[in-house]
């Protein structure tokens, strides 16, 4: 299968909202945009999660890369689709929604842990690797299993992950992350978001650089 490309964008740089509410979607989307955040990742475990990314896909410029993560079920991707989403992320690697997700030219964000599970999930057409909790792994772990897998996959550290850490991954030349609770947590105000976003990119810009964004594979 085909592998949809992971987009080039200033910062690859994933913000998980997890525990969104609709009412708070707009306002939120808008502060990370302003942040140059441009892909947004709304778990399904959060209330109401598709009316939320159907807001947030409202709200958002074109550009953006706005999707579900915890997407389980090829019923999810069909919902996740309806509601204009493009990013499909998953804590597990089941083939089947993988390419189904793929099928529908979605980016396609699986969660790995063993080498396993990520060469299944390349197979599968993904548009690249979730490592996940990287925290556990860490760069050294991660980097390891990379020298295994096929170089046009885009790999991402999440969970545990925060500016803090940037420039450990840096070293094995990891550019993309998912980044949870350093970004959002249930509660926070539009006004919270974009300063914990802005500290993110200055972060970012002192590790990357001001020039060569974009993917890493």
């Amino acid at each position: 299968m085909t592998r949809v490309p992971f987009p080039t964008m200033k910062y690859p740089l994933i913000a998980i909202l997890r525990g969104l509410k609709p009412e708070e979607t707009e306002a939120a989307i808008s502060a990370l945009v302003e942040a140059e955040f441009t892909a947004i990742e709304i778990p399904l475990n959060s209330p109401d999660p598709f009316r939320s990314i159907e807001i947030a896909v409202k709200t958002a410029p074109a550009n953006c890369l706005i999707g579900a993560g915890t997407v389980l079920t090829k019923d999810q991707v069909e919902r996740l689709e309806q509601a204009g989403g493009r990013l499909f992320v998953s804590p597990n690697v089941d083939v089947d929604v993988i390419a189904h997700a793929a099928s529908k030219g979605m980016v396609t964000m699986p969660g790995v842990f063993t080498p396993t599970e990520a060469l299944a999930a390349a197979a599968a057409g993904a548009t690249g690797l979730k490592f996940f909790p990287a925290s556990v792994l860490g760069a050294s772990g991660i980097s390891a299993i990379r020298a295994v897998l096929p170089t046009d996959l885009e790999i991402a550290a999440v969970g545990g992950v925060s500016e803090a850490n940037f420039a450990e991954y840096a070293k094995i030349g990891i550019k993309s992350f998912g980044l949870g609770s350093s970004i959002y947590k249930i509660g926070m105000s539009a006004a919270e978001i974009g300063d914990r976003a802005r500290i993110t990119t200055k972060a970012y810009d002192a590790v990357y650089g001001t020039s060569g964004y974009g993917a890493s594979a």
